[in-house]
């Protein structure tokens, strides 16, 4: 590992007034971290968000659930209301890694981080998601812009993510079972603004898919989403799968979804 200086900021303002132009957020740390071991990355500050209370929390808020960018995976997967008012999202997050991996990662590191396999850039594309951040919110739509690219700009801190309630939906991923990352995810939503979703683990970077969302606002049944055949298009091939499993499996996957949200 490179070295670096460390700054942990108690309060969100004093946070953005610690970045610089060679500095990173640390999260939870689960990606970060690992790559500077490797000596993958390189910073020369980390502004720790650990000790920045006010950005962790879970409110039930006029239909959505609004969630803090430093809460925890483990804390969105065991929360009462979380549960109650959204059980995709609690089921999604504790899915994700094994327990230190949820008990140390955060909603707003995963976001921010884009990883192409990771779970909650689904539930953000799924669920019309809203990111708030210390300067403005954006349209979960538009965040995601490419392989560990988001539209976040320097300097720019999540604050929160707020998903709207939908009337049912459901995530179902087919893992990579040493790291546990979607080899394809899917999640299923249905609600006020239709039938909405979202893949993860088979492309660059998470996305809509429109044929499954075509079908599926036609009749939301689990034959209906095995039916459709998904373009190979831009699908990633590797030595867990090639490009014609993956995108098999996502029609699979979203028809397994769909039976978990229907099933509610």
């Amino acid at each position: 590992m490179y070295s670096f200086q460390y700054q942990r900021p108690a309060d969100a303002a004093s946070a953005a007034a610690a970045f610089s132009a060679d500095a990173r957020y640390l999260a939870g740390g689960q990606s970060l971290v690992q790559a500077m071991k490797l000596r993958l990355s390189q910073s020369e500050t980390l502004v720790d968000l650990g000790g920045v209370q006010d950005l962790a929390g879970i409110k039930i808020d006029a239909g959505k659930v609004v969630i803090g960018a430093m809460t925890r995976h483990a804390d969105v997967a065991n929360s009462a209301d979380v549960k109650r008012v959204l059980p995709a999202l609690s089921e999604l997050a504790g899915g994700i890694g094994d327990p230190m991996v949820r008990n140390m990662g955060t909603i707003g590191g995963s976001i921010a981080n884009a990883d192409p396999a990771a779970c909650y850039p689904a539930a953000v594309l799924a669920l019309g998601a809203t990111i708030h951040t210390n300067r403005r919110t954006i349209d979960g739509d538009a965040f995601f812009t490419g392989l560990y690219e988001t539209a976040l700009e320097a300097g720019e801190l999540i604050t929160a993510v707020s998903f709207p309630v939908p009337t049912r939906a459901a995530y179902v991923k087919f893992k990579q079972p040493a790291s546990r990352f979607a080899l394809v995810g899917v999640f299923v939503s249905q609600g006020a603004g239709g039938v909405r979703v979202a893949v993860t683990g088979a492309k660059s970077s998470v996305f809509r898919c429109a044929e499954l969302e075509r079908a599926l606002s036609a009749g939301f049944t689990e034959d209906t989403a095995k039916a459709v055949k998904v373009p190979v298009t831009d699908i990633n091939a590797d030595l867990h799968a090639s490009a014609e499993y993956r995108a098999a499996m996502i029609s699979v996957m979203a028809s397994r979804a769909v039976a978990v949200a229907k099933a509610r």
